[in-house]
């Protein structure tokens, strides 16, 4: 499945009017969707009508606007362009955060498990001595419902008030994987929590992070932002500092890469993160555990890495290329590999073992 990037340019409110009338018929698809889940009990533990799901979204601009005004504008003109408020926007693109704002309210006193499609994601990053040529790496899956590989796209954004940058994402949403004209790195994945809030959601943050000219500042987009919900974020430059963040609503835990590759999936890995860490169902633990286990040993087993080894260990049929069952839906419905020193990220779109990754050059 050829990846066909969109081109979006010019100020944030003319990108956000593109994307959102390109996408307009996807995009009020998921809004009617997503806010039908986030209102019910699997997700949230407790049934809530549409108007109090949108109620809390809205609640979240505020801290979207402080971050960052022009990306809010964003936002709003793509939800003017898709014919959607921007609350149903934020539940679009933010979906999983807003699933532990909405899960972390006084009125909710059922804890339930997060559900099994909160899996999302097997990451890693790879430090230059352990690359053939020195530099740095990023790869990672992204694993949802079957049926979102063909809502995938690449955003190819050349906005005039920020750096030019590449994105994976999905229609609707701002961003969710990329790399930005200075080699600034950003991945992702879904972490599930206790602590959710009115915050800034993920894909906001991610585009955030990609405005940014060095990796302090985009540090800084989730240490010091209040966040929604929980994500874990991999952020690498081009000169090879990276930097893997557990950021719950209430708190962060950071590791720095070193000498070593670090690499993180869908629980939690430090003490403090874990207090916050809303239970899962016990096969999407050991799933979780599984691809952590067999990314590790796949890259120790390896001792220089390159795109090709880390597109071999993103295909892997073991554990960490997830294929669809009739009992369970969800797979790896796509990949990305990043080197950003050479300001290159490979992606693509439906099963890695499947498909074959396209480059996309900042350069270019």
């Amino acid at each position: 499945m050829t990846l066909t990037p969109i081109a979006l340019t010019g100020s944030p409110a003319a990108m956000g009017a593109a994307h959102g009338r390109r996408y307009r018929d996807a995009i009020q698809h998921f809004a009617g969707e997503r806010t039908r889940m986030l209102g019910s009990a699997y997700w949230v533990g407790r049934e809530l009508e549409r108007e109090a799901v949108l109620d809390m979204a809205a609640q979240c601009l505020p801290a979207h606007e402080r971050l960052d005004p022009a990306l809010t504008d964003e936002l709003r003109a793509m939800a003017d362009a898709a014919g959607l408020d921007i609350a149903e926007l934020l539940v679009v693109s933010g979906f999983t955060d807003l699933v532990d704002t909405v899960y972390n309210n006084p009125a909710n006193t059922l804890a339930a498990p997060a559900p099994r499609a909160a899996d999302q994601c097997t990451a890693m990053l790879v430090p230059g001595q352990c690359c053939t040529d020195g530099n740095a790496l990023f790869a990672q899956t992204w694993d949802m419902h079957e049926s979102a590989a063909e809502h995938v796209v690449m955003i190819d954004g050349r906005p005039d008030d920020a750096p030019a940058f590449t994105a994976f994402t999905s229609m609707g949403c701002p961003g969710m994987i990329g790399m930005n004209e200075h080699g600034i790195t950003v991945g992702i994945n879904n972490l599930v929590a206790v602590d959710g809030q009115p915050g800034v959601t993920w894909n906001f943050v991610v585009r955030a992070i990609l405005r940014q000219s060095n990796i302090e500042d985009a540090l800084a987009c989730i240490t010091a932002t209040p966040l929604a919900g929980a994500h874990n974020y991999l952020m690498l430059d081009a000169n090879g500092r990276g930097f893997n963040v557990e950021a719950m609503p209430s708190r962060h835990a950071i590791t720095p890469l070193e000498d070593r590759p670090v690499v993180h999936t869908n629980h939690c890995l430090t003490e403090a993160t874990q207090a916050v860490e809303r239970q899962r169902l016990p096969g999407s633990q050991a799933s979780s555990e599984k691809r952590l286990a067999r990314a590790k040993a796949l890259l120790d087993d390896t001792s220089s890495h390159d795109i090709d080894t880390l597109a071999a260990i993103t295909r892997d049929p073991e554990a960490i290329c997830v294929q669809a069952t009739p009992k369970v839906r969800e797979a790896t419905c796509g990949a990305v590999i990043a080197d950003p020193a050479k300001r290159t990220l490979w992606a693509l779109r439906g099963l890695p073992s499947e498909q074959q990754y396209e480059p996309f050059r900042l350069a270019d």
